[in-house]
This record gives structure tokens, sequence and C-alpha cells, in this order.
């Protein structure tokens, strides 16, 4: 059968096809991101399935198939070893690593070779960069190992040749959207390559069992770019946060086959390379002023890791008939909840003041624990009156003002009793299981009420 080219339409959010173009796409519901791609019919290259032999496909009884947690090999990076599960799972995992450009995706990838090559045989490959960019960038950290090898190419079939030849035991691809097969005669960078690129990578991590890292842009809203079946073919999906103007870096894990995906590292940029923060507590309250109105200390549990960090708020008259709501860290609904509530319950005239909300360093939590030290800042402000800087509160609120209880609360508690905090105003429901912590004061409260009437 003869070839031919055809043209077909790519959903560049969730890699749906069409043959025409549509506005909206009917698997993702998402408007104007179909894409026009040519692709080859007719007769694929390769074997078919039904031509490959019977006794290659392999049944094997579960109960004889091994698999030990224990047995995973450390990166070297403490925080990134939280957030992979306790470390990269040797049998052929591959792992998705986004983020904004400059935030130190390769940065950290590099580090990891820095610490893992002294054992083993690593391969990057990178895409974007020169072996002498790639040289320079390593210097600045310090020795490198001869186990790193570097390898600059694009094309798969080159790049799957050298992988099977050298077997290495970790891969590092930089980046993806770079990568492109002859086989695909769309441009990289494309639905077609990217699924296609990502597809060989993961026959050779699972075939030969290769752990495998991908880096991989991201858009202008935050996820990676491609089809969303990347995210879905790859084991772990890895998210660089924060601003890359900023000092720290926070790595979050949105999708881990191996581990939870509650988990964050923290990193802080430094010229050196990426340096773990061992206590974002402290980290993140550094700088935290004094005797101010609308500043509150909150506790937030990312995992297993409780983290205090400073919520500002700032109220003030509108001089415009419509006021402004602004949130930066936290869900703009929810303020605008939690202003609703204070206006019913407490009887505060909040229509017509402007409001901002802000939570300290531009890290992103949405945890319903902070809702009362959001509500506490939003008061404070209002009425210009400082909370106590020795204080730390965290709470759910619901809507008709009661505080509601929040997951482990003695960690919350044990961790601000270590930064030196006093006093704690928390959930009346949790008391009884933070009434072995010594040393701090613990206030319960029902309600924002009495929230409100402790200070």
């Amino acid at each position: 059968m003869a070839k031919g080219k055809k043209t077909v339409y790519f959903c560049q959010n969730c890699g749906h096809e069409e043959a025409k173009w549509l506005g909206q796409c009917p698997m993702c519901k998402e408007w104007n991101t179909f894409v026009e791609e040519r692709i080859d019919s007719g007769i694929t290259k390769g074997t078919t399935v039904a031509a490959r032999a019977v006794n290659e496909a392999k049944v094997v009884p579960i109960t004889e198939v091994s698999a030990d947690d224990d047995t995973r090999n450390k990166t070297g990076i403490k925080e990134l070893d939280r957030v992979l599960g306790g470390g990269i799972v040797p049998g052929g995992s591959l792992v998705l690593v986004g983020g904004d450009p400059g935030i130190g995706k390769s940065t950290l990838l590099l580090q990891v070779c820095q610490r893992m090559a002294k054992q083993q045989k690593i391969l990057y490959i990178s895409g974007e960069e020169s072996q002498t960019q790639i040289k320079l960038r390593a210097n600045r950290m310090g020795e490198f190992s001869q186990n790193l090898l570097l390898l600059c190419e694009t094309n798969l079939g080159i790049i799957r040749s050298v992988i099977e030849k050298e077997k290495p035991e970790l891969v590092i691809i930089d980046s993806i959207q770079t990568m492109y097969s002859e086989d695909v005669n769309s441009a990289p960078g494309s639905v077609s390559q990217v699924r296609e690129s990502t597809n060989v990578f993961m026959q050779l991590a699972k075939g030969l069992c290769i752990p495998i890292f991908i880096v991989g842009h991201v858009t202008k809203e935050g996820t990676v770019a491609g089809p969303r079946v990347l995210e879905h073919m790859v084991d772990t999906v890895l998210y660089f946060e924060g601003d890359r103007h900023a000092s720290y870096r926070i790595l979050r894990a949105v999708k881990n086959r191996f581990g939870s995906t509650n988990e964050i590292g923290v990193f802080e940029m430094r010229q050196n390379g990426l340096v773990e923060v061992e206590n974002p507590s402290e980290y993140m309250l550094s700088g935290k002023p004094e005797n101010a109105s609308g500043s509150v200390v909150a506790c937030s549990m990312e995992g297993t890791r409780p983290i205090l960090l400073e919520i500002q708020a700032l109220v003030a008259r509108t001089n415009f008939g419509m006021p402004r709501r602004t949130a930066a860290g936290t869900d703009y609904n929810r303020v605008n909840l939690l202003m609703a509530v204070l206006e019913k319950r407490l009887g505060m005239n909040l229509g017509n003041c402007d409001a901002y909300v802000n939570i300290a360093g531009g890290i992103k939590m949405n945890e319903p624990a902070i809702d009362l030290g959001i509500v506490m800042a939003l008061v404070s402000s209002y009425r210009n009156r400082p909370i106590d800087e020795k204080t730390i509160v965290f709470g759910e609120v619901g809507l008709s003002g009661e505080v509601r209880a929040v997951n482990m609360p003695e960690q919350r508690v044990a961790e601000a009793k270590k930064l030196g905090f006093e006093t704690c105003i928390l959930p009346e429901v949790c008391m009884k299981t933070v009434k072995d912590v010594k040393g701090i004061k613990l206030l319960g409260v029902k309600s924002v009420n009495e929230a409100v009437a402790i200070f």
C-alpha cells in the first residue's frame, strides 16, 4: 500500500485527534486548543503485533514478582528523595520535571548527576545546550566524576542507539520538547513529536530497567507543554514552584506512582546551585515585621511536614464604588467566602473596604487549616490592632462561623513550640489530641467569635 500524507488536528491539552478543526475539544472541553499537523498514512514501520512471536510475551504470576521498596537509589539530595517517596525506583521509572524557564530544573538534575555519578554510570542528554555550556554550569557546582557522560542530540533514533549501547544506570533528557522522531513529519515540540518521544523513552525505561528523568517546559498557564497524555504516561510528575527572581524554590509532586503526592521539597538558589532548606518554617518567617497589624503566623501541613507561614492582610476604605479584592498565594474565592463570614457572623462592615491577602514569601497554600489565620489577619488589619508575635493560629472555618478540626494538630503544635511560639489558637475539638504537648499555651476555640475575642 502506497503511503500518503494527510492533515489531522490535535488538541494541545489532551491529545485528542480530529479530522477537522473544532473550536472546542469534545474530550477536555477546552477552547481553541486544536493545532494542524501532517502525518503519514498507510502501513507504519516496524512489525505488527500479529507478526510477533508468541513466545516473546511472558506471563508471570503476581506471586512470583519480587518488589522490594527498600532498594531505592538515593540521589544524595534529601529534599528530592522526600518528594520522590524515598529515592529513585531502579526498575525503570519515568519522571517528568516541569517548571518555569530559569527556575532550576536543569541545575537540580545536574546536581543529582554530580552526586550519583560517584557510584553509577549516568548519561545526560541535552537538546538545548552544547557540551561547553553544560561544562560551564558544572564548573560552578564543583568536581564531577568521569561516570557522567554527555550527549548533545535531538534525534530519537540516535539517542535510542546510544542508550542501548552504553546501558547507563540513569538517563537525563533535557528537554522533551526538543526531541524529534524521523517517523513523524511534524516539527519538534508538537503534539505528535512529544507524544512519540515520551513513548520511546517509556519503552526504553521499562525494557532496559533504566530510570529516566525528563525535563518539560511549561505553558503560560503553568502546565507542561504538550498533550495531557504526557503526564499520564510517566510514573512521576514533579513541578517547581516559586518566582524565578526569588531565592527559594519549592518542588512538589502532583503525581507519584511510588509515593505520596503531598510531600514538598524546599530549596534555595545560590551561585553554586540549589541548596536544601532543612527548616522551611524558619526560612518562611524570616523578615516578619514586628508589632504590625494584619500579620498572623499560621501552620499548614505538606504531607508529613508542618510549615509555618506568615499571612498578611490589608483592609482599607475604598475610594471607588466597587471594593477591590486581591489574594496572592491562596484561593481568591476562599478569601471572599471568609470575608462574607466575618460580615454575617461578626457584623464587620467590609462591603466598602478594599481587602488584600498575601502569603509572605510567594508560597502557595490552599489547605483549609489556614482559614483561621486569614480571618485573624483580616480582623487585625480592620481594627488596626496587632496580634502577639509569639502566637500561632490554625483551623478550618465553616460558613456558620464555627472552627472545625484539622488533621495532625499535634505535629503543628510541636513545630510551633520548636520555633519559640508561646501561644497557639486552635480548634477546641483538637485539644484532646494535643494535651500532651507541654511548654506552649493552648487556647481552644469553637467559633470565630471566640477567636477574635482573645485579642
